[in-house]
């Protein structure tokens, strides 16, 4: 089994007089990235998510800031098929917590046996308290983490808070959000070192540390979890470029379970970085034709991909 997780970026549907436009993969706060100008660049875009897509293969599609199922499916059937991909026919996108609408997102070409979402969930629902000055009602998770099981395996799709506008607040909600995974997957399995289960999707957890904080996301890893970038190279590990900051980091999470690490300890992440914009000098490889120095991209992340043969 391959899988990809990919942050498309505000890929969203929007239905017009002259006929259905995609949104590009453009933040609306970026200069640059508003007005017609932008906005004409945006198929091309979405022409090069695809194609990262369909160079990914993959068997099992973990996506991030998919604004509903209809825009999937639009993307699906006339750009990612229509590239040359293999289709999907089991498709979820299941309504979340952004303020935005972007949701979680999977795509896959093998029956899904389970689908649950957790967007309802409260702290109090999984023993945790609420972050201090965070209301209790409010929902744990800031977007969704979604479970869908393939074959042998479970998958959980997450995207957690941005370690933005107030990075102490924002450490806090992804502590919980990391906290509430793990009590999750502690739940449903009897003994979770021994299943066969991965996390994937965006963790914003950034390069820099917080002062006087460790990783956000520890209690994913710490006696946990195995995280497969870190069989990559110290320099091949990074998948984003902050545009404020222009440092590099690994927002872009694969988490395995100790067994499904163990079963395969020769399973080396790739993280495709081909769509990026040439703004992103770190990468010095090949392109995707149509790349631009800020835009036209296929994402301000690279996917990030493994491969379990035979699973």
């Amino acid at each position: 089994m391959r899988i990809v997780s990919f942050n498309v970026q505000n890929l969203r549907l929007r239905q017009r007089a002259e006929g259905p436009h995609l949104d590009g993969a453009r933040d609306s706060d970026v200069p640059g990235d508003a007005g017609a100008a932008a906005e004409a660049l945006d198929p091309v875009d979405r022409r090069l998510t695809a194609e990262i897509l369909r160079a990914a293969d993959a068997d099992l599609v973990a996506l991030q800031e998919v604004f509903d199922r209809e825009t999937l499916d639009f993307f699906h059937d006339r750009y990612l098929v229509p590239s040359g991909a293999a289709p999907y026919p089991h498709r979820v996108c299941l309504p979340g917590n952004d303020g935005r609408g972007l949701d979680v997102a999977v795509m896959s070409r093998r029956p899904l046996d389970a689908v649950e979402s957790h967007a309802a969930l409260r702290p109090a629902d999984l023993g945790l308290a609420p972050p201090p000055g965070t209301a209790p009602d409010l929902p744990l998770f800031r977007r969704d983490c979604l479970r869908v099981r393939a074959g042998r395996l479970d998958l959980y799709v997450c995207h957690f808070k941005a370690p933005t506008p107030d990075a102490a607040a924002a450490w806090a909600v992804r502590r919980m959000e990391a906290e509430a995974v793990r009590r999750l997957i502690t739940r449903r399995f009897e003994d979770p070192a021994e299943a066969f289960w991965l996390i994937a999707g965006d963790l914003n957890e950034p390069e820099a540390p917080l002062p006087g904080h460790g990783p956000a996301t520890a209690p994913l890893t710490r006696d946990f979890g195995v995280d497969l970038i870190d069989r990559l190279p110290d320099a091949e590990r990074w998948s984003f470029r902050g545009p404020e900051t222009g440092h590099y980091g690994r927002p872009d999470a694969l988490l395995a379970a100790p067994a499904l690490a163990r079963a395969w300890p020769d399973a080396m992440p790739r993280i495709l970085r081909q769509g990026l914009g040439r703004e992103v000098t770190r990468h010095d490889g090949p392109r995707l034709e149509g790349v631009g120095d800020h835009r036209p991209h296929a994402s301000d992340h690279a996917a990030v991909l493994v491969d379990f043969p035979g699973l």
